[in-house]
């Protein structure tokens, strides 16, 4: 087997002297694998913007070291001995509370304890990708660092950002509101803080929700499954990962799996969710921008969009369809986004007819739904 690029058979030092120099971001590494510790430690500090600040083989020498060390970023693995990630995180949130990336199997209790994991605060998750005993690097070290330095710019940018502040809704957004027709599909697109953000609005749907929901979600292989099943036993929605023709119902929210590309398409009377791995060289190339084209095509006026938390760009072509085809487009705003990215996109092109926080999200949904449904029954 070829070496690996950044990953050593040795272990890194507990305690790593601070660069001299600009600013860079302290990440400090819990993980019980002295491998592991080494193979994160040589990836991180291949980036001239972070430096590992130190290691620790246990939860309690974690804690120990956050307090000694003040990271700005915690990677923390989720199965440990003795106190396991989930434990070690609820007293990080709890007495010294921070970013935290979760390094998590694909193994169906490392997913189940993920998502409880960010539920109880953590900031998004990285899967790692083990074969015997290697690391497979270039699945990870992208995802890592810029998840990385993605929770240390929140960080930054929540001290200094003023809760509560509106976005201006420009006289176009307000004009074109009194043309919109009332929607007879939801697209949701998110990226990082999704997991959580939508584990907050769905369960708040109603079971009669009279129109279909797809949603993008960025997520590795092995952990849309197990995130459906949750969000299904959280919701009176029903909400299950899509499968390919199967034809569209009202009250259903659909989940791309990872790994495919989500679109809608006409047979006969009915619409059905077509899935594709095409392109497959990368995981998430614009899924939620190729899903909401697809949307908008077929829908047109009658199509909601909402572009949630994440990194990156996708969905601002997507949303952009829709604004363009006359449907309703509504953005996180940036207050209540764990990463003001993709919702950012949208804004900048100005192609957002609301901003709300994420606890108004559910409401802008049913209002619109809820039109549709009285213009059904009383035509």
């Amino acid at each position: 087997m070829a070496e690996l690029p950044f990953a050593g058979s040795g272990d890194s030092p507990n305690v790593i002297q601070k660069p001299e120099g600009r600013s860079r971001t302290s990440v400090l590494i819990v993980d019980d694998s002295a491998f592991m510790r080494a193979a994160l430690s040589r990836m991180i500090a291949s980036d001239p913007d972070l430096y590992v600040v130190g290691t620790a083989g246990t939860g309690t020498e974690g804690l120990e070291r956050i307090v000694a060390l003040n990271p700005d970023v915690v990677t923390l693995d989720v199965q440990m001995p003795g106190l396991d990630g989930l434990g070690t995180l609820r007293r990080i949130m709890a007495h010294s509370p921070r970013p935290v990336l979760m390094v998590s199997s694909c193994t169906l209790k490392d997913t189940e304890i993920t998502f409880d994991a960010l539920a109880a605060g953590a900031f998004d998750y990285v899967p790692k990708q083990l074969s015997s005993e290697s690391l497979e690097i270039a699945h990870i070290y992208d995802d890592l660092v810029s998840k990385v330095k993605a929770a240390a710019q929140s960080r930054h940018s929540r001290t200094a950002l003023r809760t509560g502040r509106k976005s201006p809704r420009t006289a176009d957004s307000l004009e074109r509101e009194k043309n919109v027709i009332a929607p007879e599909i939801v697209a949701i697109g998110t990226s990082t803080g999704g997991p959580r953000a939508l584990q907050e609005i769905l369960p708040l749907l109603p079971a009669n929700l009279p129109v279909p929901v797809l949603i993008v979600q960025h997520m590795p292989p092995g952990f849309t499954g197990p995130f459906a099943q949750r969000l299904n036993d959280l919701c009176l929605v029903r909400v299950q990962e899509a499968f390919h023709h199967e034809v569209l119902q009202r009250g259903v929210v659909y989940i791309a799996p990872a790994g495919t590309h989500m679109t809608v398409e006409r047979a006969n009377s009915s619409t059905v969710i077509s899935l594709t791995s095409e392109p497959e060289h990368r995981r998430h190339i614009h899924g939620v921008d190729i899903m909401m084209n697809s949307v908008a095509s077929i829908f047109q006026n009658r199509t909601m969009g909402v572009i949630m938390t994440g990194m990156g760009t996708d969905g601002a072509l997507g949303m952009q369809a829709i604004r363009r085809e006359g449907g309703l487009t509504i953005g996180q705003d940036e207050a209540s986004c764990t990463v003001y990215g993709m919702p950012r996109a949208c804004a900048e092109l100005g192609i957002l007819d609301r901003v709300v926080p994420i606890c108004q999200i559910p409401q802008q949904i049913l209002q619109a739904t809820r039109y549709r449904q009285s213009a059904l029954v009383h035509p």
